[in-house]
Order: C-alpha cells, then structure tokens, then sequence
C-alpha cells in the first residue's frame, strides 16, 4: 500500500477481484465507470418486457449480427424492439454521466420534427 488509506468499499473491491483472472490489473474508476453503464443498460433493456428482451434474443441469434439474414418482417420487428430500448438516449446518458461537456440535445433527442399544418 502507497501509505492512503482504503477505504471500506475500496477493500471489498480488491477482495473480490483477486478471484477474477485480469480484474485486479484494472483501475477501480474503470470498473466503476463499467458498472454505471451496465446499470444504464440494464434501465434500457427493462423498458422491454419479458417476452420481449427473449425475443430480441432470439431474432440477434437467428441473425447472427447481419439484418440479410432476417426477412423483412423480423427486421421491422427488431427494429420496433431496438426503438422501445431508446439506444440513443442510452447513448446520450453514457456520455452525459463521463463528459464534463454536456451533449446537444438534438444529438441525444434527433433532429426536431417540423410540425405539419
């Protein structure tokens, strides 16, 4: 030890990293800028219910990560999945909680629609 104190949390950390291969050589501000994203994440995919995020599932797997390998309608039907989880407001809130610069809302929202009369 540098001759700091750890604290409490900061011990804990280092207990439980020894277990995992490679985790101990990451700083604790890294994995706790992971764990912040993954509970971003985790707040997106809960807009999906149950059924859904399975679904999503299944038509990432039946695709293989490429949309030609999907027909038409499960290329709709992801599409409507991936919008409900709101990814680029995901997005958004990532950068907002690391950057010292606040994004421009019309990165994190789109291009304001133009109202029709």
């Amino acid at each position: 030890m540098s001759g700091v104190a750890l604290s409490r949390i900061e011990r804990e950390i280092a207990r439980r990293s020894e277990r995992v291969p490679g985790l101990r050589a990451l700083p604790v501000f890294k994995l706790l800028a992971a764990a912040e994203v993954l509970l971003l994440a985790r707040q997106h995919a809960l807009r999906l219910d149950p059924a859904e995020r399975r679904r999503l599932v299944e038509l990432v797997r039946i695709g293989h990560g490429r949309r030609r390998n999907l027909d038409p309608a499960q290329r709709e039907e992801l599409a409507a999945l991936v919008e409900k989880a709101a990814p680029r407001e995901f997005v958004g809130e990532v950068v907002t909680r690391f950057s010292p610069v606040p994004l421009p809302r019309r990165v994190v929202e789109g291009r304001r629609r133009r109202r029709r009369d």
